[in-house]
C-alpha cells in the first residue's frame, strides 16, 4: 500500500521523483505528492487523484530543487483528499514527511501533541508521526536521526518512512518497520523508493532495509544504518538488482494486465529453467534439496497467503496430496494467526506472495518460527520481506508484476508448487518411474500451450462483449479447477466490478442454483481430465434454467460444445496441469470485459497491488 519515492543528488528531483511514483502507482493511486527544496524552502504540492493530476497540479510550484519527496497513496486514515495526501509538515514547517503503512496508537499519541499546542490538518496517523518526531528533536535536543529513531519506539504499527529537515538540507533519513524500502546506491546520489522499479535506469545496487532499521542518507557521506531499538549500528549490504527497464514499461500493449497474461509463456518457462531437467529425469531445487528431510517428515504442510496466492495455495494442496501424499491444509493468512492454530516443529509452513511483503502473510510467517515450524517461502521480488524472513524459499521468476490484478504470478506459483510436489513424490518413491518422466515432460510444454490458449483471444473478445453488461456471474469448477473457478471470479470483481462468486460444481445444487436464469451468465470450467461427465450433468442442470453457459473445454470437446452457448478450447494437457491452461481465457475475458466497461483496467479502484497493512 502506498509508495513513497525520494531522491537526493545532483539530478533535478522532480521529474525522477515524478516518474518513480507513477511506476509505484500499482501500490496505490487515490492521492499523490511532492516535496521539493530548492536551495531555500521546500515547495509542497498534492492533491487527491492520481500521479497525472500531481502533475498539472505542481506546475503552480517552483520545480527546482536536487532533493525531494514523493507519494502515492492508498488511504488507511482519512478519506482521499488534497489535505490527507502526503507529504504532511510538521507545526514549525520545518520538517516534511512520506510513509507508507499504519500508526496504530496514532490516536493517543495525537491526543498527547494536542495537550502540548500541536494542531492537526489532516486526519492521517503521518501528521501525527511528524509532529511527534518534532517534539522529539525540540524536547531532547537531538538531531532529526536520533529523534526519528526515538520517536518510532514510540509508535505501534508499520511503517516505511522518508523525513526531511529543512536546516538539515543534505541529509534524509529513512526507516522500515513492516514496509517495504530499498535505497538505490549511485555516484553521489541516492534514491528511495518502496521497490527498485523508481530507480533502475540509474542504478542496479541497492541496499534493502530490515524490519526495525532506520538509516541516515547524506550527500557525500556512506549511509549509515542503525537499529531503531536500540541504536545500534546495521552494516549495509549491497544488492545487485537483476531488473531491466523494458520489464516495468508496457511495451506496446494498452495495459499492463493485457502484457502480462501474455508473458506467461515465457514467465512460467523462466520459472522452472534451470530447475526442470526434462531430459535427464531432475527437478533441482536448492531450497528443497537442503531440506528435503523437513519436508519428507512433517506431519502435514499448512499454506498461507492472500488473495490470488491463497488460490494458487488451493490448487497446491490437490498437487501435494495427489502426487506426494503430504496432507495439506490452505489457510487464509489474515486469519491465521487470530485461531490460536495448532502448529509444531512437525509442520512445513509454505508462504506464498507475488511481493513478499503481504502483511497478514508475514505475521502468519512470524507466528509459525515461534511455533517451531519450518517456514518455506514463495515469492517474485528478490529480497522482499518474506525472502529473508522465512527459513528456505524458492523464487517463481515472474518478472515485475505492474497490474494490480495478478496473472502471471498465479500460474508461476502453481509452477514452483508443482516442481516442489513432483520432487517430494519422486523422494518418497509414490511415484512410477515413467509417470514421473511423464510429468516432467508435459510440464516443460505447458509454455507452449499456453501461447495456444492465448490464441483463443479474438473470440473471447466476442464472448466477452456479450456478457459486458451482466450484473451477476457463477464460475464453477471441480477438483483441480475449483481454485481456478475462485480465481476467475476473483479476476471478474476485481477489475469489471461485476458481482461474481466461485463454487465447486457439484455445490451448485446447495444454493447457487436458485441464482440462475436466462440472465445469469455461468463460467464452466469443463476439461476432459477431471470429473468430466459429473460437470457434464451440471452443465445440463444450468440449461434447463435457462442460464446462460460459457464453457473452458479440451480442445475438440463435442459433448459440452451441443450444451453450452460459448464453448473456448484449451489444448489438453495432465490433469494436475490444467490449472495452468484453464485459467488463461478467464483472465481475458476478465480483461476485455473490464477495458469494455470502460474500467481501469491497471489501477481497478479501491484496491493496491502490495497490502502491507494487516
Amino acid at each position: 500500500m502506498c509508495g513513497i519515492v525520494g531522491y537526493i543528488g545532483y539530478r533535478d528531483a522532480f521529474p525522477i521523483i515524478i516518474k518513480g511514483l507513477q511506476r509505484l502507482e500499482y501500490r496505490g493511486y487515490d492521492s499523490a505528492g511532492i516535496a521539493l527544496f530548492d536551495g531555500s524552502q521546500i515547495n509542497l504540492s498534492k492533491t487527491k487523484g492520481k500521479v497525472e493530476d500531481l502533475k498539472n497540479k505542481a506546475k503552480g510550484i517552483s520545480q527546482k530543487g536536487s532533493i525531494g519527496i514523493g507519494h502515492t497513496r492508498w488511504a488507511t486514515h482519512g478519506v482521499p483528499n488534497d489535505v490527507n495526501s502526503h507529504p504532511h509538515y510538521s507545526n514549525s514547517g520545518k520538517l516534511v514527511i512520506i510513509h507508507n503503512g499504519i500508526i496504530e496508537n496514532y490516536e493517543a499519541v495525537k491526543q498527547e501533541l494536542t495537550k502540548r499546542g500541536y494542531t492537526f490538518k489532516s486526519d492521517t496517523d503521518t501528521e501525527v508521526l511528524v509532529n511527534l518526531i518534532e517534539e522529539v528533536k525540540k524536547t531532547e535536543d537531538v538531531k532529526l536521526g536520533k529523534a526519528v529513531q526515538i520517536a518510532l519506539n514510540q509508535v505501534v504499527g508499520a511503517y516505511a518512512i522518508a523525513v526531511f529537515d529543512i536546516e538539515k538540507p543534505d541529509e534524509i533519513v529513512v526507516a522500515k518497520l513492516g514496509s517495504p524500502l530499498a535505497i538505490g546506491i549511485g555516484d553521489n546520489e541516492f534514491f528511495i523508493a518502496s521497490d527498485a522499479s523508481p530507480f533502475i535506469e540509474f542504478t542496479n545496487n541497492a541496499v534493502y532495509l530490515e524490519d526495525e532499521e532506520m538509516a541516515i542518507i547524506r550527500l557525500g557521506k556512506e549511509i549509515k544504518l542503525r537499529k531503531i531499538k536500540d541504536d545500534s549500528v546495521a552494516y549495509p549490504r549491497i544488492l545487485e538488482l537483476q531488473m531491466n527497464l523494458e520489464e516495468i514499461e508496457k511495451g506496446g500493449y494498452d495495459h499492463f494486465m493485457l502484457k502480462e497474461i501474455y508473458e506467461q509463456p515465457r514467465a512460467i518457462k523462466d520459472t522452472y529453467r534451470g530447475r526442470l531437467l526434462a531430459d535427464q529425469g531432475l527437478i533441482r531445487m536448492a531450497g528443497i534439496d537442503q531440506n528435503m528431510e523437513k519436508f519428507l517428515n512433517a506431519n502435514r504442510i499448512i499454506i498461507v497467503a492472500c488473495g490470488t496466492s491463497w488460490h494458487a495455495g488451493l490448487v497446491a494442496e490437490y498437487i501435494f496430496e495427489d502426487l506426494a501424499r503430504i496432507p495439506v491444509e490452505v489457510e487464509y493468512a489474515s486469519e491465521f494467526r487470530y485461531r490460536n492454530p495448532v502448529i509444531t516443529d512437525k509442520d512445513v509452513v509454505i508462504a506464498i506472495s507475488q511481493s513478499g511483503e503481504t502483511a497478514d502473510t508475514l505475521a502468519a510467517i512470524k507466528l509459525a518460527k515461534e511455533k517451531g515450524a519450518f517456514v518455506f517461502g514463495v515469492c517474485n521480488v528478490v529480497g522482499s520481506t518474506i525472502a529473508r524472513e522465512t527459513d528456505a524459499g524458492a523464487y517463481t521468476h515472474a518478472g515485475p508484476e505492474i497490474g494490480v490484478a495478478s496473472t502471471k504470478a498465479f500460474t508461476t506459483q502453481i509452477t514452483v508448487l508443482t516442481l516442489i510436489a513432483l520432487k517430494l513424490a519422486k523422494a518418497k518413491g509414490v511415484f512410477s518411474e515413467s509417470r514421473y518422466h511423464e510429468y516432467l515432460t508435459e510440464l516443460e510444454t505447458i509454455p507452449s500451450k499456453v501461447e495456444r490458449s492465448l490464441e483463443s483471444n479474438p473470440l473471447i473478445e466476442i464472448i466477452a462483449d456479450v456478457y459486458k453488461d451482466s450484473t451477476n456471474c457463477l464460475y464453477l469448477g471441480r477438483g483441480y479447477n475449483f481454485p481456478v473457478a475462485l480465481e476467475g471470479a476473483l479476476k471478474l470483481k476485481e477489475i469489471s466490478y461485476i458481482h461474481a462468486e466461485g463454487y465447486p460444481a457439484a455445490e451448485m445444487k446447495h444454493g447457487p442454483i436458485a441464482l440462475i436464469d436466462e440472465h445469469m451468465p455461468v463460467f464452466v470450467i469443463a476439461t476432459k481430465k477431471g470429473h468430466y461427465e459429473k460437470v457434464v450433468s451440471n452443465i445440463q442442470e444450468i440449461k434447463s434454467r435457462k442460464g446462460k453457459i460459457i464453457a473452458i473445454v479440451t480442445e475438440g470437446d463435442e459433448q459440452v460444445r451441443d450444451l453450452a452457448d460459448h464453448v473456448i478450447e484449451v489444448p489438453e494437457t495432465l490433469e494436475s496441469l490444467t490449472p495452468l491452461l484453464t485459467t488463461i481465457p478467464l483472465q481475458l475475458l476478465s480483461y476485455h470485459i473490464a477495458v469494455m466497461r470502460g474500467c481501469n483496467v491497471d489501477q481497478p479502484r479501491n484496491l493496491a497491488k502490495s497490502v502491507t497493512v494487516e
